[in-house]
């Protein structure tokens, strides 16, 4: 579909995933499944970790507000996809595009800043424990995660505002199941320099900079752990770091393959499946990761069963 002026912004039309027609039902019900798995799982950490007085610590404090980012980062997404496979439509209306890029942006930079909060916390567990309770005190916890919300804010509300100034005149058609920021700005009929150079600088330090903090913290800790060597150290660490490792290298392995490292000038089927990953499978995989790989979860899950019967 061409645009012939601007009313043609009223919509956008959403091509979705590269897969057959016949196809279709079964990846419906694949991805419904993927979902409904996200909501419950993550919605369980959030419970156990309120209901648990033995997880009111730093860590799962983080968690939990962790947990809540995810629901949020697959349900941007997610419905919409959802509802037009089940409708076999494909539009989206331009107010809701807008409103989807910058709902995306904020919850993944927030998933970024709440995972670097995390290896902080296990940085000063594993390298300063006897000063732990004092350096991760709630007010420390607290500011950490309204630094988060308000950095994440920004830098959605950049990127939605440098987006809403640009026409598409020439296409309204995104090779996409969502409305990515970077398939957008490849639409635009408009000079998109400005665009362009805000996503490669203040975009790439939100996913670099977090993950540099991220590897520091594991290189101390790893320091540490070398300095007084013992089986019972490197179990305590692994126990300790490896929920949060699993999940960092699902998150960051995902996004800078995909926006660091782009394919080409338009939207292939590479970078749809890649969108998959961290937008559908690594939210759902984050609360197996933790309660699979955490005694204290488990634990907490085996006492409200107890509590249950």
């Amino acid at each position: 579909m061409r645009r012939d002026n601007q009313s043609s912004e009223s919509e956008f039309l959403l091509l979705g995933l590269p897969i057959q027609p016949e196809q279709q039902v079964m990846y419906y019900a694949l991805f419904l499944a993927m979902y409904l798995t996200t909501l419950l799982g993550n919605l369980l950490i959030i419970l156990l970790i309120r209901l648990d007085s033995h997880l009111h610590t730093p860590m799962y404090f983080f968690l939990s507000h962790l947990a809540l980012t995810d629901i949020g980062f697959s349900s941007v997404t997610a419905p919409k996809m959802l509802t037009n496979m089940l409708m076999q439509t494909q539009s989206i209306s331009y107010a809701g595009c807008i409103s989807q890029e910058f709902f995306f942006v904020f919850f993944g930079d927030l998933d970024s800043f709440l995972l670097t909060s995390m290896a902080y916390d296990r940085y000063v567990a594993i390298c300063h424990p006897l000063h732990y309770p004092r350096i991760m005190s709630q007010n420390l916890c607290f500011l950490l995660v309204i630094v988060s919300w308000v950095l994440s804010s920004a830098n959605a509300l950049v990127h939605t505002l440098l987006l809403a100034r640009l026409s598409f005149l020439r296409d309204n058609t995104l090779h996409h199941f969502f409305c990515d920021l970077s398939a957008l700005v490849k639409l635009s009929s408009s000079d998109t320099t400005i665009n362009q150079l805000v996503i490669l600088t203040v975009g790439s330090m939100v996913i670099t900079v977090p993950f540099i903090c991220i590897l520091v913290s594991y290189c101390l800790i790893g320091a540490t752990i070398l300095r007084r060597p013992s089986i019972r150290g490197i179990c305590k660490a692994l126990s300790t770091c490896g929920s949060h490792l699993s999940v960092v290298s699902l998150y960051y392995g995902a996004i800078i393959g995909l926006y660091l490292f782009p394919s080409s000038k338009t939207t292939n089927d590479k970078d749809v499946i890649v969108s998959v990953l961290y937008t559908l499978v690594t939210p759902m995989l984050n609360p197996f990761i933790y309660s699979l790989r955490n005694r204290d979860m488990k634990g907490a899950l085996g006492n409200i069963f107890r509590r249950g019967q």
